[in-house]
């Protein structure tokens, strides 16, 4: 769908699609921490960004010079097939009955937060001291260029 689509809406919409199915992904292999921030980080941040930079921007002229081309179409499509076939491949030989999906009473999202705010605090207060020192100078950056302008 994202590259088929001509209208970048409904691209950024399969895009979104195929994020949540890599959530999912991770649900499966008992990451529950990385699926929930692969949700709010790219689905619910990065995603609503490129939506909010598509509808927002100027639009451009209306002949259909902006439209994406389809050109390999039969190769990707051949491409698709291969890869889908291999998954299916690997799917089949999965013994379900013998995965244990959630484990009773252990989450890797309380591992982790436990971890951060005990074994590794100093990294982690340094790594939030340099994300927050980036958005001011970020801001800085940005309200310098806008004086000039």
């Amino acid at each position: 769908m994202i590259l088929l689509s001509n209208n970048v809406i409904y691209s950024a919409l399969g895009l979104m699609m195929t994020l949540l199915g890599i959530a999912a992904v991770f649900v499966f292999a008992g990451a529950d921490f990385l699926a929930v921030t692969q949700i709010m980080v790219y689905v619910g941040g990065v995603l609503t960004l490129m939506i909010f930079g598509v509808m927002l921007s100027k639009r451009a002229d209306l002949d259909n010079s902006a439209k994406n081309s389809t050109t390999n179409v039969f190769l990707g499509g051949i491409t698709a097939l291969i890869i889908g076939g291999g998954l299916i491949a690997i799917l089949g030989e999965i013994d379900w009955d013998t995965i244990k999906l959630v484990q009773a009473g252990k989450s890797t999202i309380s591992n982790i937060g436990q971890q951060l705010l005990t074994n590794y605090l100093l990294p982690f207060e340094v790594i939030a001291v340099l994300l927050l020192v980036a958005l001011v100078g970020s801001v800085f950056i940005a309200s310098k260029t806008l004086k000039k302008e």
